[in-house]
């Protein structure tokens, strides 16, 4: 029999819910302390995962989510305004 491959999943930090890895979009916090969208998913620092879905960001700055997860006091609008576009992007 062969082996089977394990899927990794992470919880999106909008509505808690843990999904395939795949279907999410990662922001990071490099050393430095930028904090951008990672589109490869293969950008290093601190990861943040979040459904590419508009009530899932909503639940995200509400309960500031993403500060939580990257352990930064806050996020610039730049970085949500490049996430809305993401998911314009994900959604067309």
């Amino acid at each position: 029999m062969g082996q089977v491959k394990k899927i990794p999943t992470r919880t999106c930090t909008g509505c808690r819910q843990v999904k395939n890895k795949k279907d999410l979009i990662r922001v990071v916090r490099d050393k430095e302390g930028n904090v951008f969208v990672d589109v490869t998913g293969r950008q290093n620092g601190r990861g943040a995962y979040i459904c590419p879905n508009e009530e899932c960001l909503e639940k995200a700055v509400k309960n500031k989510g993403l500060e939580k997860t990257l352990k930064i006091s806050q996020i610039s609008e730049e970085v949500y305004q490049q996430l809305k576009k993401e998911l314009g992007d994900v959604n067309e």
